[in-house]
């Protein structure tokens, strides 16, 4: 970002005015892959000898959030949206609003980190500083599925016409991101949907790693 570019707070700001005036989202369809992906997280926290508590950065309106609970991992939300919050609660998930920046909670305090969608809104000037805030209330050996946009390296904002509710996307490449991932530990399982061969790193698609929480990380 510029010099004359929104603050991180500012870029928040209008992240949340986006999602507040939001509707039907708890409507819309999740894509199977991502179903799929959250029950191997499910299974992998439920083969687990300790019970586990799932973190979800980005609930919204508590889509995922209600499958991790049908799924019987407990789980609580953070969102920037007070909207989404209001919206997640009602539906029966635990939530708090907050930015990734500065999450709630104790060190080490969950043994599972579920975030779709909601990194790459995180600004390059602090996506460094969210992902070691992101492992420090992980404990060691947890599991963090986290699935973002990557392709090239460009940051800009989507504008739906309403005033002050604009949404930064910040695209990174592959190898960005998994440096990113590193300030957790080490990457266990990585994809990318939607891929072909041909494909490189000025082709934006989705990408889902898991990563182990080590101590060291």
């Amino acid at each position: 970002m510029t010099d004359d570019a929104p603050s991180v707070l500012d870029v928040e700001r209008e992240m949340a005015s986006y999602y507040d005036g939001e509707e039907g989202r708890e409507h819309r369809p999740l894509d199977p892959r991502r179903i799929a992906a959250r029950q191997r997280f499910v299974d992998r926290l439920a083969a687990a000898e300790r019970r586990p508590t799932v973190l979800e950065i980005g609930t919204g309106p508590g889509r995922d959030a209600l499958g991790l609970l049908d799924g019987g991992i407990p789980v609580m939300g953070v969102d920037l949206s007070r909207g989404h919050a209001a919206r997640a609660t009602a539906r029966g998930v635990t939530m708090a609003v907050a930015s990734a920046r500065a999450l709630p909670y104790r060190d080490g305090a969950f043994s599972g980190l579920w975030s779709m969608s909601t990194l790459m809104h995180v600004p390059s000037t602090a996506i460094d500083g969210a992902m070691r805030e992101v492992a420090r209330i992980l404990a060691p050996g947890a599991v963090a599925a986290i699935g973002v946009w990557a392709g090239p390296d460009q940051e800009g904002f989507a504008d739906d016409g309403r005033p002050g509710a604009r949404r930064l996307f910040s695209s990174r490449p592959e190898g960005r991101w998994r440096e990113l991932f590193g300030h957790i530990g080490p990457i266990e399982d990585y994809e990318v949907w939607d891929g072909d061969d041909s494909a490189d790193e000025h082709t934006l698609r989705y990408h889902l790693a898991f990563v182990t929480r080590t101590p060291t990380a």
